[in-house]
């Protein structure tokens, strides 16, 4: 199962209702961070989700309604006693930025780990996930993200005798342990079926709408999508300043057809994203204007 939480869904600046850009996903027991806005923490805490277990921050680019909340979240996963190390994951330039933020938070009881991204897409695997990063159109530097948890075929008993592997090791191969016996290497593939459909959650901000995002998108359980603007006065401005409107994004799902999309990252203007959401609909019927503390719990298919 893969838990989603959206914690905030404003662009620009907070407002009583609605904190900055972010969102957590957990996995058998692994955390990861989507963006840190002001506001996670205390979004956190009204969900009741702890910020010590998270293993991975992914950034999309380093403006402030994305990064301003990191500081302090770092001071307190530091006084929860936290020891493990945490990777953190964004554009050219992440190592420096964190630097500079750390300014105010200099000294931690764990070890930052940072990746820099620099091709247009990058593919890593950080504990349950597997993460895909792509560059999409904003004015700065800037990346969405595929989180995907694969699943592996089911166990072929009949394969497994036929291979003459003793049953000890058969929970080990299920594992995905490769084993040597008696001169022989045994390996996951001889004793599963085909790989078996996982979990996607597509996340995307601040960006034009690029036919890479739908490529990433394609298929997602879940597609979180920039609506910075449904006023449709406000198309000019939205080219002008590379976001989107709610018709843009909406059209990306039509192309992509994941099982759902939530809208995020709206303007302080727009106080009740809802009020456009019948027309939007007409482009794709499962969009919804997400709200702050939204949150969505994945299974894997039943087969």
């Amino acid at each position: 199962m893969l838990d989603i939480c959206l914690l905030g869904t404003g662009g620009m600046m907070p407002l009583p209702y609605r904190w900055l850009t972010s969102m957590m996903a957990r996995c058998t027991g692994s955390n990861l961070l989507i963006d840190c806005g002001e506001g996670t923490q205390v979004a956190l805490k009204e969900k009741g989700w702890s910020p010590k277990p998270i293993d991975v921050i992914c950034f999309t680019h380093y403006h402030a309604d994305h990064i301003s909340g990191l500081p302090g979240l770092l001071l307190t996963m530091g006084n929860a006693e936290r020891v493990e190390p945490l990777t953190l994951i964004g554009p050219k330039g992440l190592e420096r930025v964190v630097g500079a933020l750390r300014t105010i938070a200099p000294e931690l009881p764990f070890e930052l780990r940072f990746v820099e991204l620099t091709e247009n897409r990058e593919r890593m695997q950080m504990g349950p996930y597997v993460i895909d990063a792509y560059r999409v159109n904003h004015n700065v530097l800037c990346y969405g993200y595929s989180i995907t948890i694969p699943r592996t075929g089911r166990f072929d008993v009949e394969r497994a005798r036929s291979e003459e592997i003793p049953q000890k090791f058969w929970s080990r191969l299920q594992k995905g342990e490769e084993i040597e016996h008696e001169g022989r290497l045994l390996t996951p593939d001889m004793v599963l079926g085909p790989d078996r459909r996982g979990l996607k959650v597509t996340y995307c901000t601040d960006t034009r709408p690029v036919p890479v995002i739908a490529e990433y998108a394609a298929g997602a359980d879940l597609f979180i999508c920039e609506g910075m603007y449904g006023e449709k006065e406000k198309a000019a401005k939205a080219r002008e300043y590379k976001h989107m409107t709610f018709y843009e994004a909406a059209a990306l799902a039509k192309q992509a057809n994941p099982k759902q999309m939530w809208l995020t990252h709206y303007s302080p203007s727009l106080t009740k994203p809802e009020e456009y959401m019948e027309e939007v609909r007409t482009i794709f019927p499962r969009a919804k204007a997400a709200r702050d503390g939204w949150t969505a719990e994945l299974e894997f298919d039943e087969d």
